[in-house]
């Protein structure tokens, strides 16, 4: 079940920026986000204290939600007010992505790191002599 974002905010959705925005009194709230293959991972929720209050961020949520729903994506909340959102909100959470499957995702980051990496490299940093 998708629930119905504000129809009378106009959320707009940016998929080149991997952005979700919205203008309300001159100002501009967003949802930004990193998408890795079907997983929308939720990193930044900015509203505006000057329009905060009035549900901005819940819309900007809905709207992003619905569009994982209808892209077929899963979501991982890496903001602290997307985790918030989606604690409340169980109806959603058969979008969440699977625990294992992110933690497999942040070991397969972690190996890609330290190849590139190797803890056997000197540090970068001081005078070399």
């Amino acid at each position: 079940m998708s629930l119905a974002y504000d129809m009378s905010m106009e959320i707009q959705h940016d998929p080149d920026r991997r952005r979700f925005s919205t203008v309300l009194d001159g100002q501009t709230a967003v949802i930004d986000y990193v998408l890795d293959e079907n997983v929308m991972t939720i990193t930044h929720t900015g509203v505006p204290d000057a329009i905060g209050g009035r549900g901005v961020a819940a819309a900007l949520m809905r709207k992003a939600l619905d569009t994982a729903r209808h892209s077929g994506w899963q979501v991982y909340p890496a903001c602290s007010y997307a985790a918030a959102y989606l604690a409340k909100h169980p109806e959603e959470a058969d979008l969440l992505v699977r625990a294992r499957e992110r933690a497999h995702g942040e070991d397969l980051l972690d190996e890609s790191i330290e190849e590139s990496f190797p803890a056997s490299d000197p540090p970068a940093v001081g005078s070399v002599d």
